[in-house]
């Protein structure tokens, strides 16, 4: 499997980042987003929202598990760090499914539940606002997707 970096300067580097993949986002996609709290899971989730078209505020679903927000395609945000047992049946595949596009924090935690194929993102610190990102599709789809983003 093929891992693409890239390094981000800060926040606003990363919420562009994210828009512009986004924009090669469509129905059914899943993304996996992974990095320590505080890495910038949320700021890209936001900048997929904004990238979407979403102008609602996007925040993070600590508590609630899964948020929706509506834009040019649906985002399904999912946020799995706080589940007690992986095999609690909450309907994921309904969303992996559906017409939206699916973001996943500490998607590890869920790992026997996800599709078998995303693009799973992890994310280090490499100071106090600089960030590596790793991106690794997992299928088809989103080989040729890093291949257009990265090219």
């Amino acid at each position: 499997m093929k891992v693409y970096e890239w390094l981000s300067k800060g926040p606003d580097d990363t919420s562009s980042f994210a828009q512009k993949l986004a924009i090669k986002l469509k129905a059914k996609d899943v993304l996996l987003l992974e990095g320590d709290l505080g890495a910038g899971k949320t700021t890209v989730t936001k900048g997929i929202a904004l990238g979407l078209g979403i102008r609602r505020n996007v925040s993070s679903p600590t508590f609630t598990i899964i948020k929706e927000y509506q834009g040019n395609l649906p985002l399904y945000h999912m946020d799995v760090y706080r589940l007690q047992d992986s095999n609690e049946d909450l309907g994921f595949d309904e969303y992996f499914e559906g017409d939206g596009v699916t973001i996943v924090e500490w998607a590890h935690v869920i790992e026997d539940q996800l599709p078998t194929e995303y693009l799973s993102i992890s994310i280090y610190r490499l100071g106090d606002v600089e960030r590596k990102f790793e991106l690794k599709p997992v299928g088809k789809r989103y080989e040729l997707l890093c291949e257009e983003l990265f090219s």
